[in-house]
């Protein structure tokens, strides 16, 4: 399993570095439609279109790496004011739930993208796509923090009988 887990960080860290890739692109999107407009050129009609897309992107993207660092949001004064033991189990019950929920998410998400496809919606805005484009990487990203919960409770099980460490962003 740690290997696994170590392999799973580095597809992590590459879909991390595509977030930050994507950003890029949107910042010069947006400085190139601002530029064009202010310069009489009449701007990129697509750029706001593809600023929301890409933000979805880049929160489905980025959050199961934040995960993984500890970056996610977590609040932990009440950890770290149980006994050791106690707050272990609260790790555990978050973990669970966690997983629990990303778990429906990919269901959901699936059988979102599914009728998208079946009944061939589109997206009719600037820029005329099929909508489960879109919808496609939701389960992913939610099939992806699943993984990432089973590998916080496989080091979770491993670790000291206390709050978590790892994982965290702030001691």
């Amino acid at each position: 399993m740690g290997r696994m887990s170590n392999v799973f960080g580095r597809v992590l860290e590459s879909l991390m570095l595509a977030a930050c890739l994507l950003l890029l692109a949107m910042t010069l999107i947006i400085g190139a439609d601002v530029i064009t407009r202010n310069t009489g050129l009449g701007g990129i009609a697509w750029s706001g279109e593809a600023s929301e897309d890409i933000i979805y992107l880049l929160t489905l993207m980025a959050a199961p790496w934040l995960l993984r660092q500890g970056q996610h949001i977590r609040v932990d004064i009440l950890l770290r004011a149980l006994p050791g033991k106690a707050a272990w189990l609260m790790e555990w019950a978050g973990d669970i739930l966690g997983l629990a929920c990303s778990l429906y998410f990919v269901w959901y998400g699936w059988q979102v993208l599914a009728a998208s496809y079946a009944a061939g919606a589109i997206t009719i805005k600037t820029l005329i796509t099929p909508e489960w484009w879109m919808l496609a990487p939701l389960p992913a990203s939610f099939l992806l923090l699943a993984i990432e919960f089973l590998c916080r409770m496989h080091r979770l099980a491993r670790a000291e009988r206390v709050a978590r460490t790892d994982a965290v962003s702030a001691s």
